[in-house]
Order: C-alpha cells, then structure tokens, then sequence
C-alpha cells in the first residue's frame, strides 16, 4: 500500500492515477470526498481528513510500504511558516507512529539555502524533520519552477494584455511540469528506499527566460505579439493582497522571487541527466490555452 498526501493536487492527483495505472494499491488522502471521488473511481481507496490532524494521518498511514509526503498550499494563513510546521509534525509523528519506513518527500530547489527562500524555508524544515526519525528512509524530491505557476499570469493577460511578474525578463530559470514531477515521483514510490537517493534536484527540460516563456504561451493563445513586463515587488504584494492572498504568505513569495532575480535562490544549480525531465514549455501551452480559454 502506498499513500498519497495531497493527492487532488496537481501532482498527487497525476502521482495516483500514475501509481493506480501501474497495479499499485494506493490510498488518497484529501480534504473533501467529492474531489476523491474520481481517484476512488479509478480503484483508490479515499481517505478524508485534514493533515493537521495526527491521530488521523497515522490511521491512513497505518500499514503503508510508503507515503508520499507533501505540505498543501494555504494562502490566509497568518503565519505561513507556523501553518508549514504543523503540518510538518503532524506528518512526522504519524509518520513515527505507524511504522512508516519510506517516504517520498516534495520539497523544493533551494531547500539547502538556510535563508532568503519564502516559503521554501518551510519545507527545508520539514527535510530536517524527517531526516530526524532514525527508522526512516526519505527521498526528497527538489523540483524547479513549475510551468503551471504561468497560470496565474492568465488574469493579467486578460485585465492588462500583458504577461507579467517580478521576474526580470531575461531572467533565465528551468521550469517544470507538474506532471513530470508525478511520474518521477511514482518512479521513487515504486523502486522502493533501498534504490532511492535522499535527495533529487528535478530542473525540467531546460532553462527559459520570462520573454521566451511568454512568446510560446502568447502563440499558443492566439496572442502572438504577447509582451512580458516586469512588475514591481511593491505593486506584486498590493496584487496579490487583492487577489486574496494573506500579508505573510505574500510577503514570503516576494522573498523568494527577488532571491531568483539576485540568483541567489538557483546558484547551486547543474543540470544532469538524470534532473532533465522530458515536457517542454511547448508541449505544455496547449494546458495554458485550454485554461485561458475556459
């Protein structure tokens, strides 16, 4: 039995369908039955409650070959960290208590920074966290930038005509997709932790800068003279306030992205083989068009 944190998320959502396509037996943990649904249609068994709760996480971990570990998003939190670390300990003390001896941990590039990161800083937490518990073998999986956070430059394209972010336009970053991090993810879950490093940095298929993203995403929606424009930190905060977004997870995102501007946050990156993974932009815009069309 493997276990999915997280798995009507992006990539616990693919993670489980990819597991369950492979003769896994998979138990999904999510918040709400209705979103489970499809997943125990397709032979999961469902498993509905919230992660903060431990004695419930170390019920759906009871008798787990693995799980596989993840800290869903939460916008209003006031403290966002705080909001990480509880669940982080709930995670690990049922982790504890149901024997658990291997984990697939989702954590983030730049989780080795020991500041400057945002959010990320939560999730370097949670890696020392479970490389705390003796009995357990955790593989972490440090992906890049994923493709899908260009969705949330839909509004904008909308409202403004425009792409646009803090980010500086040149700015060169590996971008993932989310559905490459499932399949690299199932892979780990299925090889078992005796085959599975501790750490997996995961950089997509290359790098790509702001202004190139933004041209094959503006082909790909019919836009083809798409302009990307550099937002300002202060002017981002105000807009993600609005959008509903809390002071402190706000603020944290705004870290993190002038660290990737200073390159600081991806200093330490080197791609490889084996951190190159197969979906390119390309191959992932008609996703953005089908969103934007919707």
């Amino acid at each position: 039995m493997i276990v999915i944190t997280g798995a009507t998320g992006n990539i616990g959502y693919g993670l489980t369908r990819l597991l369950l396509a492979k003769g896994q037996k998979v138990r999904a943990v999510g918040r709400e039955a209705k979103r489970l649904k499809p997943l125990v249609d397709q032979g999961a068994e469902g498993c509905i409650g919230d992660m903060q709760d431990t004695p419930f996480l170390t019920q759906a971990f009871h008798g787990a070959e693995a799980v596989f570990s993840m800290i869903p998003a939460a916008a209003d939190e006031p403290d966002f960290r705080a909001y990480q670390n509880r669940i982080s300990e709930s995670l690990v003390e049922a982790v504890a208590k149901a024997g658990v001896g291997f984990v697939v941990n989702l954590s983030s590039l730049g989780a080795h920074l020991p500041a400057k990161t945002g959010p990320i800083m939560g999730l370097r937490d949670h890696e020392e966290r479970l490389n705390g518990l003796k009995a357990l073998r955790a593989a972490h999986l440090r992906p890049t930038y994923f493709m899908e956070n260009l969705l949330s430059g839909i509004p904008v394209i909308k409202g403004m005509g425009v792409m646009g972010s803090p980010l500086k336009p040149d700015l060169s970053i590996p971008m993932i997709a989310t559905r490459d991090i499932a399949a690299v993810a199932a892979d780990v879950l299925i090889a078992g932790a005796e085959k599975s490093s501790q750490v997996r940095e995961l950089l997509g298929p290359r790098d790509y800068t702001l202004a190139e993203a933004t041209a094959i995403l503006g082909k790909a929606i019919g836009k083809p003279g798409l302009k990307y424009v550099q937002f300002s930190y202060e002017d981002t905060l105000k807009a993600m306030m609005g959008a509903g977004m809390g002071r402190d997870i706000s603020e944290r995102m705004i870290e993190m992205l002038r660290s990737m501007n200073e390159g600081y946050l991806m200093k330490d990156q080197v791609r490889t083989k084996e951190n190159t993974t197969p979906t390119t932009l390309e191959q992932f815009a008609p996703v953005f068009a089908r969103i934007y069309n919707s």
